[in-house]
């Protein structure tokens, strides 16, 4: 049997943005318009209208903002959200039949066509919408329709218009049934949900330190010598204070300096074997001080414009209370030992993997949920989650909507640096940002090519980058081979490619002292012992790192992620990329040398649209690192970068 009363005629298809057929939540920040689209078409000729309709946490009514005809059937817009949290959104269209009479009425008139049932369709079509208009507006309508049941009188010259005619082109018309259309026959898409974070869910600059590295080479530092830390990284102009684990390191198969598997009683273990007799994931390691020390840090963080952030691993040193309190929480190995974690052939003796295939699947995701809600009961909004991919996708699904859904400003940064596949479905299951895999492009084609699939492609519409250039573990060729300059390109890069970027303390003196040849793991790894740092050694780029963060902060184009654009440079080595700001004051230009050896020279064809420039008109770009200014005329200009001196330009666009 046919459908009974459809009536719509209208088909809604490939709305935008939408994840997976709507099973997850696109992204969004509350600073931004949100783009919206969708395929919208009808069977016949009729002319048809859009909206989107949207509403945010704990609205009741739908805002509306139109939809226009771009072509192809294809209708955009936006909505600007007001709040942070869940929203809901929907498309709806409907039949203009007012659009589509004064359309054909047009058409007819003008070829000189009796239209006399025509006007008389059009008076009754305004006739039968007066009452659902104001009041204030149905005299218009009345007026309307007398003129066009007006006496056409004698025909006047061909070129004079008729006064029928005329009325029913009338624009104030147009306006009133434009307004308050008639959607009787609407059709209206699935609701699809989005996520609206913080500002600081897409753009911020982290910085990673040791805490317990604040003292001396054998003196323990706290969070008290660690506060004195905080004013030297706000100058520097980073916005994100993130801390490895604070808890208590457990003694069992504690590893010694360098990873080796026999500690002295001097080491003092890895801030990732959580847990001893003093506590697990809700305490604080008694040599960095106690809760109430950890509550100043924050305080005095957030003084300076500073936010922390915790590391969230979920895993246990063989001391951890859990281990005896709730041994069905971990693996058994057949000879009644606990499964210690590994990746063959690494082993990691002083650590036990959580196994989420317990039996009381309910009680350790409770427990786990209240270990985040305890931190945040102490000012953390922000959480940097160790190799979250070896964890239940189900649980990062339901904790991060449970813990969002009361504290919508939380932020989950993903370290899970797996299989693009499974990276993308962690950012679409919750996590607010992810690690890439940055670190390991280099070339100019190996950045273009991840950037533009991280930027052009629907990954945009879930998946938040945060470009780190080094961290305790990863200590790339690049950095190790290229010495000062290779940082500062890779600083470049991080900063001005992605809103999000981080270094690891210590990026900024340029260390780069491999364990040894082929690895990537640091000589007197931080992980595993303290490690002071004198903040004047040369050689060092403290300078360049506040100046570039200073850059990031004054332009607001670098906030953007996918309004990134590569321009042609004709050498590999050197990679040229613009982002315009949405509000048109101001579009950045960076180009840099990745040759961290010797000067490159490269002339570059800009795509001059991208940049706001029109064609033939001379342009001034003004470098923001060097404070020079040069005046560029077309497409075709000549750069020439020394990686000693200066390998990149960030120039400002002056038109």
């Amino acid at each position: 049997m046919p459908p009974k009363n459809d009536h719509s005629h209208i088909i809604i298809e490939a709305v935008r943005p939408q994840v997976d057929c709507g099973r997850y939540r696109a992204k969004a920040v509350s600073s931004d318009e949100v783009p919206v689209g969708a395929d919208i078409f009808r069977d016949g000729p009729a002319e048809l209208r859009a909206v989107v309709r949207f509403r945010g946490p704990g609205a009741t009514r739908w805002s509306e903002e139109p939809l226009v005809h771009v072509g192809n059937d294809r209708f955009e817009g936006g909505f600007r959200p007001e709040r942070i949290g869940r929203y809901q959104y929907s498309i709806q269209a409907w039949t203009d039949d007012f659009a589509t009479w004064r359309r054909d009425l047009n058409k007819k008139a003008s070829a000189r066509l009796d239209i006399t049932l025509e006007l008389e369709e059009g008076a009754r079509l305004i006739e039968g919408r007066i009452e659902t208009v104001p009041a204030g507006q149905q005299k218009k309508l009345r007026d309307s329709v007398a003129k066009l049941r007006a006496p056409q009188g004698r025909k006047g010259p061909a070129d004079k218009p008729d006064a029928r005619v005329t009325a029913a082109l009338d624009p104030k018309l147009e306006a009133i049934l434009t307004k308050y259309p008639d959607r009787t026959r609407a059709a209206t898409s699935d609701i699809f949900e989005l996520t609206i974070d913080r500002e600081r869910a897409r753009f911020g600059a982290w910085y990673e330190f040791f805490p317990r590295s604040t003292g001396t080479k054998t003196k323990h530092g706290t969070f008290q010598t660690a506060i004195k830390q905080l004013p030297r990284i706000a100058d520097m102009g980073f916005d994100v204070v993130y801390l490895p684990p604070i808890h208590p390191i457990g003694t069992a198969f504690r590893k010694g300096k360098n990873n080796t598997l026999e500690a002295t009683a001097a080491d003092i273990g890895s801030p990732w074997a959580i847990g001893s007799a003093e506590g697990g994931h809700t305490a604080v390691h008694p040599d960095l001080g106690t809760i109430e020390d950890f509550d100043a840090f924050v305080g005095a963080a957030e003084r300076l414009g500073l936010e922390v952030c915790l590391d969230f691993a979920i895993q246990c040193s063989p001391d951890h209370p859990w281990v005896t309190e709730h041994p069905e929480w971990f693996v058994q190995r057949p000879d009644g030992s606990i499964q210690y974690a590994e990746n063959p052939p690494k082993r990691y003796q002083d650590i036990y993997p959580v196994n989420f295939d317990t039996t009381d699947q309910e009680g350790l995701w409770t427990e786990l949920r209240g270990v985040l809600e305890f931190w945040i009961s102490h000012g953390v909004k922000i959480f940097r989650v160790d190799n979250p991919h070896t964890k239940s996708f189900a649980f990062w699904e339901w904790v991060i909507d449970a813990l969002k859904s009361k504290d919508p400003d939380l932020i989950f940064l993903s370290e899970a640096f797996t299989r693009p596949k499974v990276m993308y479905a962690l950012a679409k299951l919750g996590f607010t940002q992810s690690y890439t895999y940055f670190t390991w492009r280099n070339a100019k084609w190996e950045l273009t090519e991840y950037l533009t699939e991280l930027t052009q492609s629907s990954v945009a519409e879930f998946f938040r980058p945060n470009f780190f250039a080094n961290t305790p573990d990863i200590l790339h060729e690049y950095l190790q081979l290229g010495g000062p300059p290779a940082f500062k390109i890779r600083l470049v890069l991080a900063a001005l490619l992605s809103p999000s970027y981080g270094i690891y303390s210590g990026f900024e003196l340029c260390e780069n002292v491999p364990a040894q040849e082929g690895s990537e793991e640091y000589l007197n790894s931080e992980k595993f012992e303290l490690k002071p740092r004198d903040w004047s050694k040369k050689p060092n780029i403290v300078d360049y790192v506040s100046r570039i963060n200073d850059i990031r902060k004054k332009h607001p184009a670098l906030t953007g992620f996918t309004n990134l654009t590569f321009h042609d440079a004709d050498k590999e080595a050197v990679i040229a990329f613009s982002k315009a700001s949405a509000n048109g004051d101001g579009t950045i230009l960076a180009v840099v040398n990745l040759n961290p050896f010797h000067w490159e020279e490269a002339t570059l064809h800009l795509d001059l649209d991208a940049l706001g420039v029109e064609p033939g008109e001379p342009f001034e770009v003004q470098d923001l690192i060097a404070d020079t200014r040069y005046v560029w005329n077309g497409p075709s200009n000549y750069v020439r970068l020394d990686p000693q001196d200066e390998p990149a330009h960030v120039f400002r666009i002056q038109t």
